[in-house]
């Protein structure tokens, strides 16, 4: 018995042994953890099936198995970067893994890097000629190419090889749809439903299908067939609430997001379907007030939090988003959304230069993030570098084509810089990815309308109204065209009709004013922004219209005075009312209240380049030459590169005995900007003067000379004293008096007078 119990205890030490002998072996452990990622992997808990395939490639790296199942969890995530790091180890490790190559080649297709995915694509057709699914990536890259045709064939060859996936049928219908050939689509749809009825992916393609035709009772049971089928699944809800909003029936919309909201208390993409479609609707105020229920109930749900933020932001409640998302930061410090975040608010709260350190950081860990490329953009303009902002836009659209904010701030740019052939382009980029939106269309128009291609202009116009016809912006274009061709009554009509849809749009109270005024009837131009402000009260834009219109007609300077204050006192941010303010102060003799105006502007908008130099005009003109240079001197600091601040700041450098070499600089600078402006040319003129290069100085003046009369101005007499000057300088006393006297008979009581007399007196 004792010999028994004996042999026990040794066999009990022995399976311990063995035991701590396996907890020690780095495959047992790594395999382990595997285990576990899969299981929670197949039970969608993917961030914890994250967590334990890390473990296990942090005791085994080299397990290939475990790489591929991360990828798969970040596929599931959403998290693209991480997968393709992922996808790229595993086939390192496992050259042959072509379920690894077809991953990578889908992810490569969705990113856009086409050449990437198709060396993956070329090596799959080699090696797995019979797989289906390769001929379906094969199609999709085809598609994201643009050669359509040659994507249905693929698809069809994707059927043929597996007859009996209906997911073929489906890519297949879709594919088809894209290549012109609806009714075809529409026969793979049904195959697809014959061999899955309860499929909701075909059941909504379909209902996409019968939307697009107008067959909306068929869509409608489409999408309720879907909801039917997979009661657990919101996204058939949110085919319904788009359905129903393109049939015009936004009660009904928002009835069923209210449902959902209810149905759906533990699901992210359901909770949160009544506030995206406040948004969707252009309900900012609504969907923020919704988002900040939710983010009371669901504090953990990043989604909610980060939307939240974002409306925050769009709202303009900076400070409330700024803490919410430093929390996010302060647990994830490496959340490029909320790093993204971080930098729009800088740029929101006038700090672009801060806004751009924080994108750039983002751009430089993620180069492919379009997101984080399009704010650096608009962090870059801000700070006046429009070029380097294009370029952060135009690498926005390439990594993600189907991104419409790079195309709408490069229509914008356009827009800005009169490049209307650009405009016209992403115009047409904005149809083509949002051809429900109005705003493609608008913009095509105004390209349109300013190179008088009036009829195209109106059926861009047209089609604004038509795919929109609750929304202002359609109206506002076709009235701009009857304007353009002088149709008044027309015009006129068309602006009503945009106030009756937002009577809170500056650009058809503008319109409907302009009509009145070309008409040359100012009273009615008058009454309609008094008429307007009466019915829509807080819009500095209206008082600054009112004040323009009365600015003009100067019959009544107090009343434009009154409108423009009215204008500042709502929105300290409206730089057009400031800067006509200070222009009718001038107007009026009062160049102190002019100054203060602008320093003012300046305190409200310090990256207002045009204030500094328009301050720096009065004081110059006050003869107060340090605070003149100093104002153009922060005017270059905001914007580098501005023209008229470096001109004007060279000219002065020369007139107090400045650095002779750093005015040349300023001035080549401003001569790059204006390069037809006489001004400038005079300015770098005089400079080579100093510079004892008189030939080129006197082809510049003679330059200017030519530049002003073109511009329509009389003869500048400081122009005509250099350019006599320089002809002094280069022994041509004939001609130096020619120019010097000029000045005198132009001006007798011009400023450097007693110098002109007294080089007259020499060349005696």
């Amino acid at each position: 018995m004792k010999a028994h119990r004996i042999r026990m205890i040794v066999a009990l030490f022995a399976a311990m042994g063995l035991w701590s002998a396996c907890s020690h072996d780095p495959k047992v452990r790594s395999h382990k953890y595997f285990e576990s990622g899969q299981r929670y992997l197949q039970k969608g808990k993917y961030r914890e099936a994250v967590i334990q395939f890390s473990n296990a490639i942090q005791v085994d790296p080299s397990y290939a198995d475990a790489h591929y199942q991360l990828a798969q969890a970040y596929l599931k995530l959403e998290q693209g970067r991480q997968a393709f790091e992922q996808l790229t180890r595993t086939i390192e490790l496992q050259p042959s893994n072509y379920p690894a190559h077809l991953d990578l080649a889908n992810l490569l297709i969705s990113g856009g890097d086409l050449k990437m995915a198709q060396e993956h694509t070329d090596l799959l057709l080699q090696n797995q000629p019979e797989n289906p699914l390769v001929h379906g990536a094969v199609a999709n890259l085809l598609a994201s190419q643009g050669n359509f045709s040659a994507a249905v064939q693929e698809a069809q060859k994707c059927v043929d090889l597996g007859p009996q996936r209906w997911e073929s049928y489906l890519e297949l219908g879709r594919l088809q749809m894209r290549d012109g050939q609806a009714d075809q689509g529409e026969t793979s749809f049904k195959r697809a439903l014959a061999l899955n009825p309860k499929a909701v992916p075909t059941l909504l393609a379909l209902g996409e299908y019968y939307q697009s035709r107008n067959r909306f009772a068929e869509a409608e049971q489409e999408d309720r067939s879907a909801i039917v089928a997979d009661p657990s699944n919101p996204e058939p809800r949110s085919a319904l609430v788009r359905l129903l909003v393109a049939e015009g029936k936004p009660d009904e919309a928002e009835s069923v997001s209210k449902q959902t909201k209810k149905d759906f208390t533990d699901n992210s993409d359901g909770y949160r379907m009544l506030g995206d479609y406040y948004f969707a609707m252009g309900e900012t105020a609504k969907a923020t007030e919704e988002y900040a229920s939710l983010y009371k109930d669901h504090p953990n749900d990043l989604q909610v939090v980060q939307n939240y933020v974002q409306l925050l932001i769009l709202q303009g409640e900076l400070d409330q988003a700024s803490q919410i998302n430093e929390k996010i930061l302060k647990n994830h410090p490496d959340d490029e959304k909320a790093l993204i975040c971080r930098g729009q608010i800088e740029n929101r709260q006038g700090h672009p230069g801060d806004a751009k350190n924080t994108l750039q950081a983002v751009t430089k860990s993620d180069p492919d993030n379009p997101t984080a490329h399009y704010h650096l953009g608009l962090a870059l303009d801000a700070m006046g570098y429009l070029g380097q902002a294009q370029d952060e836009w135009r690498m926005a659209e390439r990594l993600n084509p189907n991104l419409v904010e790079p195309a709408r701030a490069l229509a914008e740019a356009a827009l800005r810089t009169g490049d209307l052939t650009a405009l016209e382009q992403y115009a047409t980029r904005i149809i083509v990815l949002e051809p429900s939106s109005p705003d493609g269309y608008a913009l095509r128009a105004v390209s349109r309308l300013n190179r008088h291609q009036y009829e195209e202009a109106g059926q861009d116009a047209s089609k604004a109204i038509e795919v929109a016809p609750q929304n202002a912006v359609g109206y506002i274009q076709a009235g701009n065209v009857k304007l353009a061709q002088r149709e008044y009554g027309d015009a006129e009509r068309l602006f009503e009709q945009a106030l009756d849809r937002n009577s809170a749009s500056p650009e058809a109270l503008s319109g409907l004013m302009n009509t009145f005024i070309e008409q040359k009837q100012p009273d009615k131009a008058v009454t309609a922004a008094r008429t307007q402000i009466a019915k829509v009260s807080g819009i500095s834009a209206f008082y600054d219209l009112l004040g323009t219109a009365l600015f003009n007609d100067m019959r009544d300077k107090d009343g434009a005075a009154a409108a423009f204050q009215q204008a500042i006192a709502l929105d300290k941010h409206d730089v057009d009312a400031l800067s006509k303010s200070a222009q009718l102060q001038i107007a009026t003799g009062n160049g102190d209240a002019a100054l203060a105006t602008y320093l003012a502007g300046i305190n409200d908008n310090p990256r207002q380049t045009d204030f500094y130099v328009d301050a720096g005009g009065l004081y110059e003109s006050k003869q107060d030459f340090g605070r003149a240079m100093q104002m153009y001197q922060k005017a270059l600091e905001v914007t580098p590169d501005n023209p008229m601040a470096a001109n004007n700041l060279a000219f002065l450098m020369l007139k107090t005995g400045g650095n002779v070499d750093v005015a040349m600089s300023l001035a080549e600078t401003a001569r790059r900007g204006l390069p037809n402006s006489p001004n400038v040319a005079d300015t770098l003129g005089w400079i080579l003067c100093q510079k004892g290069a008189y030939r080129s100085a006197i082809d510049l003046f003679q330059e200017a000379l030519r530049l002003g009369q073109q511009n329509g101005n009389r003869d500048n007499p400081t122009v005509h004293y250099h350019l006599g000057m320089a002809y002094a300088k280069s022994d041509q006393p004939r001609l130096a008096r020619q120019q010097l006297e000029r000045v005198l008979k132009i001006d007798p009581n011009y400023s450097d007078a007693a110098d002109v007399k007294k080089q007259l007196a020499g060349l005696s």
